[in-house]
């Protein structure tokens, strides 16, 4: 049954960090006589504006205290919230205390979020740390049958057009809807103080662990049709997906964010102008150059076919030359750190492409979390941060690889972090020419990418595969001679694993049977 109980506001506490949409509230109210409660900075910009305000001091008789840590914390205050007017003994218990009833609580919380964000020390974090505030949240959201409450700016309007339309009144469909979204906040507050206050103590794994999301967008649906979905903005901040915006193009999918999430972790890697063509969070392509223009077309001819309908990544501000080549493919997404003003022109009659702007790169050095769900919970782990370089490489075989191998194993390995596992890249000349993903064997997904070199010599009208005089990356050890044999019919040259298997002397003595030079690098890179 409906329940359609309206409570007239006669009694407003408003005490706000964020001024947005206050002073028009403000004089909503007081254009209806209601009586407006108020602290400090709220206070202030309200009487600025010529608008009728009680200290929250003169309503209680007590005055502010200690720096104003406490102001709201009294039984004039809580009292009138919480009480039950329903119940005769509350309402004889506020006639005898002389508690008047506060029937609309407008808060929202000091910017302690925004404080850690701006790389505030821990002093002033402690400081920006809200007490009173989620405490008045909390009793008005307890007491929704009887009080109103917002937490954000944006609820304002919903307020306003309710009272509006029923004489000064809200219903308890808003009260309801209101009092989830001030529980819902008040929750995330207190998850980013404990995850922040756990860091402090470095617990990168506390004991209890919670993970606070606000929404950002509704799917049309999630990786099926059949399935919801929803984006949300929350976990370690880190530039991509989560901080872009959308210039153009229609909405994204729930696979489109994957994808583009997959696609710029890649070329973050790279200090060269880098592209990387990703379909299904697996790369198809990727390139390092002197340009972008460059990188795109050496990219895309790794595999041209699994290229279309993807998603395209670049490390640098996208230009027009680069725009105009990728326009020529079917592609879901661009993402990008930045678009010159003629980059956007040549993409603009694209009209169902969407365009990602993330405005600077990740850091792939950066140690932020990662969060994957499981029946029942959830795994947490570092991200994959690690970087080999020349210093990390042992050589294990006769001959060791020369300085452009050395360049193309260490791309080739980079690249093998971000391709699904068991993972096989070939490369050439800062390029890949073969990418083997996903396979549940290694074998497989050495001859898997064998493969699509030899498809895409065929497609470029003839000629040898690309994987000739390649290099061949792997993201774990080989277990067995027989990937590494496969590589070598495929015509690589040299090698990067990890090393650590029980028959690595067996790879070891097929690579020096065949010539090759072979690093390992102690480093293994799966990817589940």
């Amino acid at each position: 049954m409906t329940d359609d109980r309206l409570v007239s506001v006669r009694r407003a506490l408003l005490s706000v960090s964020d001024k947005a949409g206050l002073v028009e509230l403000g004089r909503f109210l007081a254009g209806r006589e209601i009586e407006i409660l108020s602290t400090g900075g709220t206070a202030r910009a309200l009487v600025a504006e010529g608008i009728a305000v009680t200290e929250v001091s003169a309503h209680t008789g007590f005055p502010e205290i200690l720096d104003g840590r406490v102001k709201t914390l009294h039984p004039a205050i809580h009292g009138g919230i919480l009480a039950r007017r329903e119940l005769a003994e509350h309402r004889a218990a506020m006639a005898e205390h002389k508690i008047a009833a506060i029937d609309l609580v407008i808060v929202n919380l000091y910017p302690f979020e925004a404080t850690l964000a701006s790389g505030a020390g821990f002093d002033d974090c402690i400081e920006n740390i809200d007490i009173g505030g989620p405490a008045l949240i909390r009793a008005a959201a307890k007491n929704h049958v009887h009080v109103a409450v917002a937490t954000d700016p944006a609820d304002y309007e919903a307020i306003m057009a309710e009272m509006a339309a029923t004489g000064g009144a809200t219903t308890m469909a808003l009260r309801r809807n209101l009092a989830a979204r001030a529980y819902s906040r008040t929750a995330a507050y207190d998850a980013a103080i404990g995850d922040w206050f756990a860091r402090c103590e470095g617990e990168e794994f506390p004991q209890r662990l919670v993970i606070a999301g606000k929404r950002a967008q509704m799917m049309r649906y999630g990786e099926n049709p059949h399935q919801a979905a929803a984006f949300y903005l929350g976990g370690d901040w880190r530039p991509g997906v989560g901080s872009a915006r959308q210039l153009h193009g229609k909405e994204l999918s729930y696979n489109n964010l994957v994808d583009a999430d997959a696609a710029i972790e890649l070329v973050a890697e790279f200090e060269r102008p880098a592209v990387a063509i990703v379909k299904h969070a697996n790369p198809c392509g990727v390139a390092t150059a002197d340009a972008l223009t460059e990188a795109y077309g050496l990219a895309l001819a790794c595999d041209p076919v699994s290229a279309f309908g993807g998603i395209v990544a670049v490390n640098r501000p996208l230009d027009a030359e680069t725009a105009r080549v990728i326009a020529k493919l079917f592609a879901e997404v661009v993402i990008a750190p930045g678009y010159m003003a003629d980059a956007l022109s040549a993409l603009a009659g694209k009209k169902n492409l969407r365009l990602l702007d993330i405005g600077h790169m990740p850091s792939p050095g950066d140690s932020a979390r990662t969060f994957r769900s499981l029946a029942g919970g959830f795994l947490v782990q570092t991200r994959d941060n690690r970087r080999v370089g020349r210093a990390d490489l042992t050589c294990v075989t006769k001959r060791a690889p020369s300085a452009a191998e050395i360049d193309d194993l260490l791309f080739a390995f980079a690249v093998c972090k971000h391709v699904k596992s068991n993972a096989i890249v070939y490369a050439r000349d800062g390029a890949t020419v073969g990418i083997g993903a996903g396979q549940m064997s290694r074998i497989d997904s050495t001859r898997t990418a064998a493969l699509k070199a030899e498809d895409a010599a065929r497609l470029s009208g003839g000629g040898e595969p690309r994987t000739r005089r390649s290099v061949v990356a792997s993201d774990a050890f080989f277990p067995f001679p027989d990937g590494l044999i496969a590589a070598a019919q495929a015509g690589v040259t040299a090698v990067i694993q990890p090393g650590g298997s029980v028959r690595d002397a067996e790879v070891i003595a097929a690579a020096d049977d065949r010539g090759l030079a072979m690093v390992f690098t102690g480093v293994r890179h799966f990817r589940h």
